[in-house]
């Protein structure tokens, strides 16, 4: 991934929070057909030294047939995005020299896959995606895996493979205007309000407070 040093991000709970809060990952993979992509909600796991990303994908999905432990392995997660007009930089009306572009915040994970066809571990993957998921959905009574018989969720665990990626490195890129006047930054983030995009609003004014 290309990083102008203005957009790089480095500090680990920064990248382990846009994980966190945006996981739906894409695992990408060097597969017999060449490159293979799976659109895969991950759980970010610290475990001593390791950073750890579980997952568990369809036992129809040949993706876990057709890796190799230790293959090397990339797991995009992308936060919200936006696209970024001239117009809304004050700058531009005054010297006609800015160009549209597009804002975005990406985390990419290289590390190295594990398959494990494990009942035990997909049951706690599983459980874990549960927990995590439905405590953010914000309902009152969140669902647990108990509230369906417990035939149907043997069933529903047989019928998945868990996926393992140890993570050897996370590469952050924060794309919020950094290499804009300050004022620019402040009116793209109040047009993005307007247009309901609280989010990329939100992360463009993050980058306009002082570093701690």
């Amino acid at each position: 991934m290309y990083i102008p040093k203005h957009f790089e991000e480095s500090r680990p709970g920064e990248l382990h929070r846009l994980i966190r809060d945006f996981p739906l990952g894409v695992l990408v993979l060097q597969g017999p057909h060449g490159l293979d992509a799976n659109h895969i909600p991950f759980e970010l796991h610290q475990e001593d030294e390791k950073t750890i990303l579980l997952a568990h994908v369809a036992r129809a999905n040949a993706v876990w047939k057709e890796a190799t432990d230790g293959d090397e392995a990339l797991v995009v997660f992308r936060a919200v995005s936006a696209y970024i007009s001239p117009n809304w930089y004050p700058s531009k009306h005054e010297f006609h020299e800015q160009v549209p572009t597009w804002n975005y915040q990406a985390v990419h994970a290289h590390g190295r896959i594990y398959i494990r066809d494990d009942e035990q571990f997909v049951r706690a993957v599983v459980a874990r995606l549960t927990r995590t998921n439905e405590t953010r959905s914000g309902q009152e009574r969140p669902w647990k895996m108990t509230d369906s018989s417990e035939d149907y969720i043997d069933r529903m665990i047989s019928a998945v493979v868990g996926i393992e990626i140890v993570v050897d490195e996370l590469v952050g890129k924060w794309k919020l205007s950094q290499n804009k006047e300050e004022r620019d930054r402040s009116m793209a983030a109040s047009e993005l309000q307007k247009r309901g995009e609280q989010l990329a609003s939100a992360a463009m004014l993050e980058t306009l407070k002082p570093s701690a």
